[in-house]
């Protein structure tokens, strides 16, 4: 997975059709939920860039002759004197355009999230989707059955949440079963396959403990839903 894919009308439909079929031998409700980052990381960026600013300041401070004789060659300034003004206003200078300089780099391109370090992306996913579920699928149901498949595509990671009836009986690890088979079809750019094999695992788990009945009713949307 290791660009974005635009989701197609034919990506939703293979994606609602799954849930369709998954639910129709099951009690349960699943949700599935792609989005394109769960996270901005302003605050990684701004740290990022405040320890940049700070190396600078560092490195003129170890060696100011060669820094300010540089200066003076890009400016092409004939025996100046550096009066005490005038280095800490190159200082700030420099500190500003390293600080500001990073902050762009940091925020609007891939560098960003590659210098976001995993633990901190993992949790942003999970809190993420966490909001999503207690939006979407959370107490949503009669019997609490439902299941939100989450795929959040710049971290290249999913989660998958159970409402309190299916956790009660279903442990975390169950869900393994559903990310494995979500793998391999997004690594190879097929979004809507990798989420329909992911619905379809679900929905083995909720046939198994969760088996529909003559009077279950559809309480959640099955579309594919995009944030």
């Amino acid at each position: 997975m290791s660009r974005l894919v635009q989701m197609t009308e034919a990506d939703h439909k293979i994606v609602s059709d799954a849930v369709a079929a998954a639910e129709a031998q099951s009690a349960g409700e699943i949700v599935t939920i792609v989005t394109p980052r769960s996270d901005t990381y302003r605050d990684v960026a701004l740290a990022w860039s405040a320890f940049v600013a700070f190396l600078a300041l560092c490195a003129l401070e170890i060696m100011p002759g060669f820094y300010l004789s540089l200066v003076e060659h890009l400016l092409g300034l004939w025996a100046f004197e550096w009066s005490p003004r005038a280095v800490l206003g190159l200082a700030l200078t420099v500190a500003t355009l390293k600080f500001g300089g990073t902050y762009l780099l940091m925020r609007f391109t891939p560098l960003g999230l590659w210098l976001t370090p995993r633990q901190v992306r993992n949790a942003r996913v999970r809190e993420r989707a966490l909001t999503c579920f207690r939006v979407g699928a959370e107490s949503r149901t009669s019997g609490r059955t439902g299941v939100l498949i989450y795929l959040s595509l710049a971290e290249h990671r999913a989660e998958i949440i159970a409402d309190a009836a299916i956790a009660s009986k279903v442990s975390p690890e169950t869900w393994g079963h559903a990310m494995k088979a979500m793998l391999d079809p997004l690594r190879q750019g097929r979004m809507a396959e990798g989420m329909a094999a992911a619905v379809a695992e679900v929905g083995k788990v909720l046939s198994e403990h969760f088996p529909r009945d003559a009077n279950d009713v559809n309480e959640l949307p099955d579309r594919l839903i995009e944030v």
